[in-house]
């Protein structure tokens, strides 16, 4: 429960620390004395928007820390799980104000995000607020307060997890499904490029082999005739070789006669011989070594074209055409395997597909119980409000085709205002005095299966009195027994309820230079006042403080 709230520089307020107990806590004052104010600060600290606007003036910031008393086992603790705050029996929320519209929060002094402080807040304190009549009769949120009045929370959890996963598992399909259809597209070529690469075989190297065999044999033919004319000279018919054997022999044959002449002579000549015969066997050698074979040049040209070719063809270097073959053959396994897996997640999906539908039915069926307990425990609370031939309905449509997160169901609130009369929508079929009975009866049927520990009631008996602000003050007391509640209220037979009284008001300060709202817990006496006054107005009669004397008396 809500055990304290301090109050520093918030617009009227300098400086507010206020104590509260168990039960129903009534705020009253008169018209602009600071009610709002006061709700404000609390709804800041509970983490609503920041408005530098609330800084008092003069002041660089303000500042507002709630101190809660938390119940064993509370929600706080697991959503305080895993951030390092310390959390025992007492839970403090502080957020201050900077005057420049930034805002700080914390949780016991320890800082946080704004997102946090708001998820932490909503275990604590569920505000209802004289405005909530816009939501309330807007049928967008009819289904969420009907999951909330059944406490479908899980429920409707389980189903939007199971609704994600379904679509998870749709995307995925989609996506292999293009995927594949893509590698269909591209399979004709795949195959056909990985046939001819395989059946090309490049060899590793075998462009810079192929085009130096290509060149040697290329060269060779252009040399092979000098070489051949060589070979004439130093071997054919008019080869100068045979011409100095014939010298050589006949001063041979001379050299008995005079051999100190001739020796040297034969000796260069048959040197000559021998280098001769060396050059001749080596252009022997050359022209063998430049023969070719025209056939073996052409298969050599085009095997060599043939690459190069198919190189420009998949724009990928020679000796990467081998690897390109395995990345074809890899992409035709892939298509294989692709094909698999669209029959595997068609599979997936019809799986996610029906755990959807089991939770969506679930949580449909689920609507209905909650749907039907809400109508009775809205219509039992009409008779006292004086609408006794009024009846409450709530309307509940399922589509199995309108699949989304929350599940397929639409609800609305329909009422009927007298028999025979056809139900319609709140806003269409109730007058003003009848709307806000019927709202009345609803926020508190809904606040009565809430689970925050605090409830507060800003001025939701607006437009009220008589009989039906005394039926609305008998169910606050009623909810105050299980939870603790704060209502503001302009309703002397609300008032009379209460356990806690606290006076709001406003008074002048230095000399009138300033206004400051202040706010006093009431004794007996001075409550007993306080009613009179909400009774009377500003001149309290002896007949009004009667009257608050019986109001409390017999509300006690």
């Amino acid at each position: 429960m809500l055990a304290r709230l301090s109050i520093r520089d918030v617009v009227l307020i300098d400086q507010l620390d206020l104590e509260f107990s168990t039960g129903l806590t009534i705020l009253t004052g008169e018209t602009g004395a600071g009610k709002s104010i006061l709700l404000d600060s609390l709804s800041l600290a509970l983490g609503a928007r920041g408005d530098g606007g609330l800084v008092r003036h003069g002041q660089t910031q303000g500042q507002v820390i709630a101190v809660f008393e938390l119940p064993p086992g509370h929600a706080a603790h697991a959503l305080l799980e895993g951030q390092d705050i310390e959390i025992g029996d007492q839970l403090i929320l502080r957020r201050v104000q900077l005057a420049d519209g930034r805002t700080r929060a914390y949780v016991n002094d320890q800082s946080v995000s704004v997102q946090a402080l708001r998820a932490l807040a909503s275990s604590l304190v569920e505000i209802h607020g004289q405005h909530d009549e816009r939501a309330l009769t807007d049928p967008a949120i009819h289904r969420a307060l009907v999951d909330s009045y059944g406490g479908l929370d899980g429920q409707a959890k389980a189903t939007q997890e199971a609704y994600a996963a379904l679509r998870d598992a749709e995307r995925a399909l989609e996506s292999e499904r293009a995927r594949v259809a893509a590698a269909e597209a591209e399979a004709d070529f795949a195959r056909h490029a990985h046939e001819e690469l395989t059946k090309l075989a490049v060899q590793p190297g075998e462009e810079e082999e192929l085009a130096a065999r290509r060149q040697a044999m290329m060269q060779g033919e252009k040399v092979a005739a000098d070489i051949r004319e060589a070979r004439d000279h130093l071997s054919g018919d008019a080869a100068i070789l045979p011409m100095l054997l014939s010298v050589s022999r006949r001063l041979q044959r001379r050299m008995p006669q005079a051999p100190s002449l001739i020796e040297p002579s034969v000796k260069a000549l048959d040197e000559a011989i021998e280098a001769l015969e060396g050059a001749t066997r080596a252009v022997e050698d050359a022209l063998d070594a430049c023969a070719y074979d025209p056939q073996a040049l052409e298969r050599c040209e085009e095997r060599l074209f043939t690459l190069r070719a198919m190189s420009r063809k998949h724009g990928a270097p020679i000796d990467n055409l081998p690897a390109l073959a395995q990345k074809y053959a890899d992409d035709l396994a892939a298509l294989d395997a692709g094909r698999d897996e669209v029959v595997r997640l068609e599979a997936e999906v019809g799986r996610t597909r029906e755990a959807y539908r089991a939770a969506a039915r679930a949580l449909s069926a689920a609507r209905g119980q909650s749907a039907r307990e809400l109508e009775k425990a809205v219509t039992a609370e009409l008779p006292p409000l004086k609408l006794e031939r009024a009846q409450f309905r709530v309307e509940l449509k399922s589509d199995e085709g309108l699949a989304a997160p929350s599940g397929w169901d639409r609800a609305e609130f329909l009422v009927r205002t007298n028999p025979g009369s056809r139900p319609g929508p709140l806003m269409k079929v109730a007058s003003g005095g009848e709307l806000s009975r019927f709202l009345l009866a609803i926020k508190v049927c809904l606040a009565e299966r809430g689970t925050a520990p605090t409830l507060v009631f800003d001025e939701i008996d607006a437009g009220v009195g008589g009989a039906v602000a005394d039926a609305m003050g008998h169910r606050l007391a009623r909810l105050a027994a299980r939870a603790q509640v704060l209502a503001v209220t302009h309703a002397p037979q609300v008032a009379a309820r209460a356990r806690s009284h606290y006076r709001i008001s406003k008074s002048d300060v230095g000399e009138g230079e300033r206004v400051v709202t202040s706010v006093a817990r009431l004794q007996s006496d001075e409550r007993r006042e306080e009613i009179a006054r909400m009774l009377a107005g500003a001149q309290i009669t002896r007949e009004a403080r009667a009257a608050a004397k019986s109001l409390i008396e017999k509300a006690g």
